[in-house]
């Protein structure tokens, strides 16, 4: 049996072997469950079939999470990988744009972190520097925070959106930010969310369907992928994650994309802020041309490869360069307003948002009720703050979701009030949580405390979160 999440070299169980010329007769759903979970490889046919039942309603609930566990399980291929995603794109609507748009088509997803609110300030940055970002986001998944969640804590702020409203957006903003649909790739939709509830998060061909499906009916010119490793990512070894890298890379590939994946570190939080309405405030504190600078550093990094990889750029550096100017000059901030306004926010609110301060914008988004602050037990040089237990605590106080359409606590959330690599004395003020229950318990307060890891280490300056690019073998511009 494959290890959890792998994609193995494919070996049939004997009594299901492919016959010669390569297919079955049609198999009933319990069949393919059958079939995957005992190590078979699924031929494409049968892939779609399961993927048709999943979307007209015939697949029951419990058959789509007996085989989303067969595929964690037992793997999936790299021929599998690319049938499913397949057809989880061709599972709806199509999207068309202009050809003149071609090249400018950029898009950017992440398998999920603890506090990282890149999206919201890559794609308005992006659209500043003349790209057509149309992306097809998710919600969040077991303790990662969504990008559709954060978005949907601004009052009004609408992520469903027709592909002809799309197209408007693109037009009149140059980005947008939404959901799947029942008409754009209705299939990952419900495997994304029986997937959060299932323990089948970090299955690799999984992860790479439901990423590159939303992303091939885009039409786009090139796709960045942040691939996060370390103790809050999906994967927490390095090689897990440059494996899974190669693997969207390699499907990208064969399906026509060019696609970049940076492995990135997600041991620490990004930035100081974790949950929803915080992560929003210090995405426009970043688009303010401020913010912290690890959240900077890999919306720069980032938006520098998607502008070289789409051959808007000369270099990725040169690239970074442009990214940075539009926070600094705030003209993406301006999209991100203009964005707000065409996705249904009040455009008084959305001029607050952008133009106010932080002390005003924290008045206009939803809030916790109290909120409770720790303190360092001892001297010493912050090594480490750990994102997991920091983020499986919010999510126990209502910030993440047990079950699927679960209502969240948009207000709840976590401000870190020091820097790792800081110096520290006994009793400094390092965390104050927002909540909207009861106060912390006691052992969610120790696990709390437990996020800290001080050492004697002399104060020293936080290394970037961007360790690696795994490009596509013909990654020369268009």
């Amino acid at each position: 049996m494959a290890a959890p999440g792998t994609v193995p070299t494919h070996t049939s169980a004997t009594s299901d072997a492919l016959p010669e010329g390569g297919s079955r007769e049609p198999k009933q759903l319990p069949d393919l469950i059958r079939l995957k979970r005992d190590g078979s490889h699924l031929t494409e046919a049968e892939i779609r079939s399961f993927v048709h039942a999943v979307v007209d309603g015939s697949a029951q609930d419990v058959q789509i999470g007996a085989m989303l566990m067969a595929i964690q399980l037992q793997g999936m291929d790299l021929e599998e990988t690319s049938a499913l995603t397949r057809a989880l794109a061709e599972s709806g609507q199509q999207l068309e744009w202009p050809k003149a748009w071609h090249q400018q088509l950029v898009d950017k997803h992440s398998t999920g972190g603890v506090g990282d609110k890149v999206s919201l300030v890559l794609a308005p940055a992006l659209a500043a520097c003349g790209c057509k970002v149309p992306m097809i986001s998710g919600r969040g998944l077991g303790h990662t925070g969504g990008t559709l969640d954060k978005l949907e804590s601004i009052p009004g702020f609408n992520v469903i959106q027709s592909p002809e409203q799309m197209l408007l957006l693109l037009e009149q903003v140059g980005c947008c930010i939404v959901s799947q649909s029942e008409k754009l790739v209705p299939a990952d939709g419900i495997l994304y969310a029986a997937r959060d509830v299932t323990a089948t998060v970090d299955s690799v061909p999984l992860i790479t369907a439901s990423i590159l499906s939303k992303k091939a009916v885009e039409g786009l010119s090139a796709l960045v992928v942040d691939v996060k490793f370390g103790g809050a990512a999906v994967f927490p070894d390095q090689e897990q994650a440059r494996e899974l890298a190669r693997t969207l890379v390699g499907v990208g590939e064969g399906l026509g994309l060019r696609v970049a994946a940076a492995l990135t570190a997600m041991d620490n939080p990004l930035g100081r802020s974790v949950g929803h309405t915080l992560e929003v405030e210090e995405a426009l504190l970043c688009l303010d041309g401020a913010g912290p600078p690890d959240l900077r550093d890999l919306v720069t990094r980032l938006g520098g490869v998607l502008l070289w990889l789409s051959g808007q750029a000369e270099t990725q550096d040169q690239g970074a360069t442009r990214v940075a100017a539009a926070l600094d000059d705030r003209s993406a901030l301006g999209r991100f307003e203009r964005m707000l306004m065409a996705q249904g926010v009040n455009p008084g609110l959305a001029r607050a948002l952008c133009s106010g301060s932080p002390t005003q914008r924290r008045q206009l988004l939803p809030r916790a009720r109290k909120q409770e602050e720790l303190r360092a037990p001892s001297d010493g040089t912050v090594e480490r703050i750990l994102a997991l237990p920091l983020a499986l605590v919010l999510h126990e106080l209502g910030a993440g979701r047990s079950r699927a359409g679960q209502q969240l606590k948009l207000g709840v959330g976590a401000e870190l009030l020091v820097d790792v690599g800081q110096r520290l004395c006994r009793g400094t003020p390092w965390l104050r949580v927002h909540l909207d229950g009861p106060a912390l318990s006691c052992p969610q307060r120790r696990a709390l405390q437990g996020a800290l890891v001080l050492s004697d280490l002399e104060p020293f300056t936080a290394p970037s979160p961007f360790t690696e690019l795994v490009l596509p073998l013909m990654s020369v511009q268009p």
